[in-house]
């Protein structure tokens, strides 16, 4: 048995951590994954094949590189017991945050939470793919990761458009106070669910908030919250379409990623 530690410098969420389970799902070699969010560091227990592994966490490009390799005779792993309860609830947590920033982004008129909202889509994607792939062939589960990839850049191109419209056509205000209520509440969701996964990783009762505000999720939050001040500051509505079009080209990245798993 050997254990290698690989620093993955783009991990900075449980949506990361899902994309490189399924990246190494079939490896029969690997016999167990160690992550540390926080630290942004992956242990992997694994029998040879290292070539393989490095390789399949290169092409994630998230920033992956080999820090040590080492016998170990560790052969026994504590698998969580409550870890699909952990990904439902957050899979229900997220879903239910892109319904509501979904359903207020077309009330209100912001395009920053439209498109913060199918960021929540895109982790909801990544969890469902964790849980109802499970016992799935691995063509199965590329197939999943193909329709949900297409989706999310279909819905992202669709918001590309409507900024665009926005833009160029009659300035149409978001509703500020909308954009930072819902934000602060997303926010809020987000620091919980990595709280919870990564609680349940370590067996720590608490996490450090560090790890929670390096979150990609978290910065989208509060840069929608921000354009939601900015909003009402300047009285116009392009802070909330800049916003909106930076994080339309974050769903784009994160389905692409989602992409490479169907290949």
């Amino acid at each position: 048995m050997e254990k290698t530690i690989f620093e993955i410098s783009q991990m900075d969420c449980p949506s990361e951590e899902n994309l490189i389970r399924l990246k190494f799902d079939g490896i029969e070699e690997i016999k167990n994954l160690d992550f540390d969010i926080p630290n942004r560091r992956l242990t992997v227990f694994h029998d040879g094949q290292i070539d393989v592994i490095e390789s399949s966490i290169a092409d994630l490009k998230l920033g992956g590189r080999r820090l040590s390799n080492e016998p170990s005779d560790q052969i026994e792993f504590e698998e969580p017991a409550k870890q699909r309860k952990l990904l439902w609830t957050v899979l229900a947590i997220n879903f239910a945050f892109f319904a509501i920033e979904m359903t207020t982004g077309i009330i209100s008129s912001s395009m920053g939470l439209v498109a913060d909202s199918l960021d929540m889509l895109a982790d909801s994607f990544v969890y469902a793919i964790s849980l109802f792939a499970v016992g799935a062939a691995a063509a199965g589960k590329k197939n999943i990761a193909q329709v949900a990839g297409y989706f999310q850049i279909t819905l992202a191109l669709l918001g590309f458009v409507e900024v665009i419209r926005r833009f160029v056509g009659v300035e149409e205000m978001p509703d500020f106070s909308t954009m930072i209520i819902v934000s602060v509440l997303a926010l809020t969701a987000n620091g919980f669910c990595l709280y919870l996964l990564q609680r349940s990783k370590s067996k720590e009762a608490h996490m450090q908030a560090s790890a929670i505000f390096t979150s990609n999720d978290v910065i989208i939050n509060l840069g929608v919250i921000i354009a939601g001040i900015l909003v009402y500051w300047l009285d116009s509505n392009k802070p909330d379409l800049i916003v909106g079009t930076i994080v339309f080209v974050v769903v784009v990245r994160g389905a692409i990623k989602i992409l490479k798993l169907g290949k």
